[in-house]
């Protein structure tokens, strides 16, 4: 694996090497690719006990032994153990699931937008693919009463995917193509022109704004075994195809004279590193709602951590970011019992710190 993510086939330094040359990126707390491989395992373990944690608590706590003998028996007669069988089973188990795709898809789309349009300050947001998911719900509800939170999927990623093309489209008019400034530009001209519309639907209508609100805050709540179903194909497969971006993000990141020069395809490298945002954008947006802060913040976590080489940015955030959107829904859970606050809130309450001590840490320009 060392070989693999730290150097090319040939045995030249690899393209994150000379990214870190070239722009003042600080190095990460961990140097070489074991200790990075070994952080990694730490991660994953501590995503695990969140995930155990998520499935333990909320209104109504259960012990680990209880939450493994739901997971893998059947159900009981003693009817206090059928009711948390019944809790874990139907009701956190798929928040949990939801909860982990979503997570690692904001914090994958999240690298890769700021990768893409090298703008540390970029998250899943810029490229207008959650307004666009936002107006395809609002006139899924107004158009068609639609209010099943299964049919809120299919509306919010074709939305997302639809918002997406437009943007690249638009990004990519006049000379040069699809420059970084362009697509953030283009994006948030898209995002207010669909906050707009957005809001003029909602305005006119009251039944509408009652059913959307819910949806718009944010949250993994009252997602059952079906939503999980229609999101998980386009975020593994978003995934994978986003893991593979990590050496074209290092050749973007070089600038484009410099990347073309190294036989990097410039238009290929954008296309599909769009492609994979809103894949992960479109269904993760669609799942559980617009949650912020997650896309911003773990790109720079896994930074301050791993060092500039995105195929690791790529695969910390895939981590580290369930474990923040996970831990953020559990203690939405557990401060407002036997209600909840709902985890986009809380995710930009706990994210803000994180992202305030980060700053604090390295200036913009070493971001």
């Amino acid at each position: 694996m060392t070989v693999a993510l730290d150097k090319d086939p040939a045995g030249a330094p690899g393209a994150a090497a000379m990214a870190g040359a070239a722009r003042p990126s600080r190095r990460g707390l961990l140097q070489g690719g074991w200790s990075r491989s070994l952080g990694l395992v730490v991660a994953l373990a501590v995503l695990a006990l969140v995930v155990g944690c998520s499935l333990a608590l909320g209104a109504r706590p259960v012990s680990f032994g209880r939450v493994w003998d739901s997971l893998i028996a059947a159900r009981p007669t003693d009817p206090d153990a059928a009711r948390d069988w019944s809790v874990v089973r139907s009701l956190r188990v798929p928040r949990t699931v939801l909860g982990v795709l979503v997570g690692g898809a904001l914090g994958m789309a999240g690298t890769l937008i700021q990768g893409l349009t090298r703008n540390p300050l970029a998250d899943p947001g810029i490229l207008g693919v959650q307004a666009g998911a936002a107006l395809a719900v609002v006139i899924g509800i107004n158009s068609l009463r639609v209010q099943d939170p299964i049919s809120f999927v299919w509306f919010g990623f074709a939305g997302a995917a639809v918002a997406g093309a437009v943007v690249y489209a638009l990004g990519s008019l006049g000379r040069g193509g699809a420059s970084p400034v362009k697509l953030a530009l283009a994006g948030a001209a898209m995002s207010a022109l669909l906050v707009a519309l957005t809001q003029a639907v909602l305005l006119s209508d009251q039944a509408t704004l009652n059913e959307y609100r819910f949806w718009a805050v944010g949250s993994l709540a009252g997602r059952e075994d079906d939503v999980v179903r229609a999101v998980a194909p386009f975020i593994v497969v978003g995934a994978l195809f986003g893991l593979n971006r990590g050496r074209s993000l290092n050749g973007l990141a070089l600038g484009d004279d410099v990347a073309r020069g190294l036989g990097l395809g410039l238009v290929w490298a954008r296309i599909s590193t769009a492609l994979a945002i809103i894949l992960l954008c479109g269904a993760a947006v669609a799942g559980a709602g617009p949650i912020v802060f997650v896309g911003l913040v773990i790109p720079h976590l896994a930074r301050s951590i791993c060092g500039p080489d995105y195929r690791w940015i790529l695969a910390w955030s895939l981590v580290l970011a369930p474990s923040l959107l996970l831990g953020a829904d559990t203690v939405g859970r557990l401060i407002a019992r036997p209600g909840e606050v709902q985890v986009g809130i809380m995710t930009a309450v706990i994210g803000t710190p994180v992202f305030i001590a980060l700053i604090r840490r390295r200036t913009l320009a070493e971001l």
